[in-house]
């Protein structure tokens, strides 16, 4: 786990600087509110609007991701204010929230910018419970949220734009096909909003105060999954970080957090790791979130020992919530969209070999390493996806084994694109005609896999059956063991109708 959230490989250092311009935008968007006189609750709510813009908005272009941000308080704000003027009425506070859920969940069919505007208008509302939010500190936080959205937009779109010169990869959204209860989102947000009712309801119960937690906890485990297996691995590997960020909060959190430097510098830490981790190891994100979420506490004067451990048991409500919800009502099969994730990885193959053609062959504009990036994300969907299957107490040996296969398959695959994308970009390396016919049959690999119609290759006649290349130059060697793993995954994903790999 621990290879894996920071041995990954980051092409063109995406993560890293994802990660590092997080923490500078945060820590502009709280120094200003510091600034300008704001108590520390309405800085925390600024710290926070402004980690949600820099975290969750993923439009494709820097100008959809501006129009996405400018739009953040407009759904924010209002919901920030039903939650403080609902906070002295229980019962309707509940179901407003229940609602915001449900809405947030459902807005996720609009791509990316649904599911930002969904999270901040959770978030909102979720802030409000976690800081106690009355309508006499409306007009202080309004002001913090402001600010804080426009230091942040000043360091994404301003002092740190890096996106205009190295586009990363929108996140990628789930097959989200068909209408009524057939579509995904309408599934998942009905979903949701029952698993958030059980868990407010076993929340309160074990705590008046802080019960939402496990509101929270429900919510989260539906982001970015589209199955219920993917549901039931995200629900425990969520209460898995949440478990070790108590240990780790409790050796840190609990002796530092009436030092505001330290305290400062945790948080900051915490920050990097939320953001750097978190396309990779869902469970270190966590971990970073538990840990930041108790130096908080310990700001505000409420943390001990009782209260992390509250956390905990909260978190596991709200896990189960979700996983009961996933498993009995309107379930996803977990093939409805392997397939589908599967096919896009191998589409991004073929974009990252049509990239680097165009690139050995002169063209400046191709950029093989944005397809890489795109291609990292697909696979970690993938990974996500057939997660249930993989698990060491997976009973389904047969399949276990083929998903273990095609996950295999696929990370020889991008090795091999990586490597071509770094060769592809060594301004002297060339092109020639055994370069073109390796990549049209990785393309043409590709598209038989896909069941796809071969698009946008023109070949000339006897470039299609050009010979092998016996050479070791490393362009063809990357691209000869591209087309031999696309070749044997032909044998694994080839499977009669009725055992899909990701069934």
């Amino acid at each position: 786990m621990l290879k894996k959230a920071f041995v990954t490989p980051d092409p063109g250092r995406v993560r890293l600087r994802f990660a590092t311009r997080g923490v500078l935008g945060i820590g502009l968007a709280v120094a200003l509110c510091g600034a300008v006189g704001h108590s520390l609750v309405a800085a925390i709510t600024g710290g926070l609007a402004a980690l949600l813009a820099l975290f969750t908005v993923t439009d494709a272009t820097v100008r959809g991701q501006a129009v996405t941000t400018a739009l953040l308080p407009l759904v924010g704000l209002p919901v920030l204010a039903l939650a403080a003027v609902l906070q002295d009425a229980p019962l309707a506070r509940d179901l407003a929230f229940l609602a915001v859920v449900g809405a947030g969940v459902y807005a996720r069919r609009w791509g990316p910018r649904g599911h930002s505007l969904g999270v901040f208008a959770f978030m909102n509302f979720f802030a409000a419970q976690f800081l106690h939010t009355v309508p006499g500190q409306l007009p202080e936080l309004y002001a913090a949220v402001l600010l804080s959205l426009a230091a942040a937009a000043t360091v994404r779109f301003g002092v740190w734009c890096y996106e205009r010169r190295s586009p990363a990869p929108a996140a990628v959204a789930a097959p989200t096909g068909g209408s009524g209860l057939r579509r995904i989102t309408t599934r998942q947000a009905v979903q949701a909003t029952v698993g958030a009712a059980f868990a407010l309801g076993i929340g309160q119960v074990l705590s008046d105060e802080r019960w939402y937690w496990a509101v929270g906890a429900t919510w989260w485990v539906f982001v970015n999954t589209s199955s219920r297996g993917e549901t039931v691995v995200r629900g425990f590997r969520r209460f898995l970080g949440t478990v070790l960020g108590i240990v780790l909060g409790f050796l840190v959190a609990v002796p530092l957090h009436d030092e505001p430097v330290a305290a400062a510098v945790i948080v900051a830490l915490s920050v990097f790791g939320i953001f750097y981790t978190a396309a990779v190891s869902y469970t270190w994100m966590m971990l970073a979130v538990t840990v930041m979420a108790s130096m908080l506490y310990g700001l505000l004067g409420v943390l001990d020992p009782a209260l992390l451990a509250l956390r905990v048991t909260e978190t596991a409500v709200g896990s189960l919530g979700a996983v009961l919800a996933v498993l009995l009502l309107l379930p996803v099969t977990t093939h409805s969209v392997t397939e589908a994730w599967v096919e896009r990885a191998l589409w991004s193959v073929h974009a990252c070999t049509a990239e680097a053609a165009a690139r050995l062959a002169g063209s400046t504009a191709a950029d093989p390493a944005a397809r890489v990036a795109e291609l990292e994300q697909n696979l970690g969907r993938v990974r996500l996806s057939l997660a249930p299957l993989v698990h060491p107490l997976s009973p389904m040996k047969a399949r276990k084994g083929r998903a273990r296969r095609v996950l295999a398959l696929l990370d020889d695959c991008a090795r091999e694109v990586r490597g071509l994308a770094a060769v592809a970009a060594d301004p002297e390396a060339s092109h020639d005609a055994r370069l073109a016919a390796a990549c049209w049959r990785v393309e043409a690999a590709v598209e038989a896999l896909t069941d796809a119609p071969a698009v946008g290759r023109q070949r000339r006649a006897g470039e299609t059956t050009a010979p092998e290349p016996a050479g070791t130059e490393p362009v063809l060697a990357h691209l000869r063991a591209l087309e031999h793993s696309l070749l044997e995954l032909a044998v694994p994903l080839r499977r009669p109708r009725r055992t899909p790999v990701g069934a």
